[in-house]
Formats: C-alpha cells, sequence, structure tokens
C-alpha cells in the first residue's frame, strides 16, 4: 500500500511540475492588447444597459462604428431598411429577386 502512495505522489508531482515548466506563459500581440482595451472601454460604457440594447451596443462599439456613415453609407443604410420593411412576407426566391430589384434602384 505504501509502494502505491508513494508511486502515485511522485506521478502527482512530477506530472504538475512538467506542465508548469512546459507551458510558458504568452504575452498578448499588440493587436490582441488593443482588442482587450477595446472590449474594457465598450464593457464600461455599457454599463446600465441590459438584452438587446447592450447587444447592439456592444456591437456597435467594439466594430468602431461609433453611428457614423458617411452619406453614401447612410443611403445604403436606409435603402436597405426600406426594403426589408417592404418584404416582410416575402420568402425564398420570391424575396431574394425582389431585394436584388429593390436594392439597385438609385
Amino acid at each position: 500500500m505504501n509502494k502505491l502512495l508513494a508511486i502515485l505522489a511522485s506521478a502527482t508531482f512530477a506530472t504538475g511540475a512538467f506542465a508548469a515548466d512546459a507551458a510558458p506563459a504568452k504575452t498578448p500581440s499588440p493587436a490582441q492588447l488593443a482588442q482587450q482595451e477595446k472590449m474594457a472601454r465598450c464593457n464600461k460604457n455599457a454599463e446600465g444597459k441590459k438584452g438587446n440594447e447592450r447587444k447592439v451596443f456592444m456591437k456597435t462599439c467594439l466594430s468602431g462604428d461609433d453611428g457614423k456613415f458617411s452619406p453614401a453609407q447612410q443611403a445604403q443604410r436606409d435603402r436597405m431598411k426600406a426594403c426589408n420593411d417592404d418584404a416582410l412576407a416575402m420568402k425564398g426566391d420570391e424575396r431574394k429577386k425582389f431585394m436584388r430589384t429593390c436594392l439597385s434602384k438609385k
């Protein structure tokens, strides 16, 4: 019994020591650090928001949009919203065809 305990103890010690030496700590890349900082900033600004409101805010904040679009981008977004609203009842190929023609109009 003592031999079994000694073997288990030495195996546990050896495995623990090996695992500690085998995995040195990695330092984050500059891109990873920037993303972590952005996440912390957005998370702090999202305090008090819950559910879908928080989800939408975090998506916008992390993408860096800040809700500012050029006039051409805003026109495209407005066109997409209008076409989507008109196509609510459509499905499948009918919807695809409608959206293609609706979005290509200027």
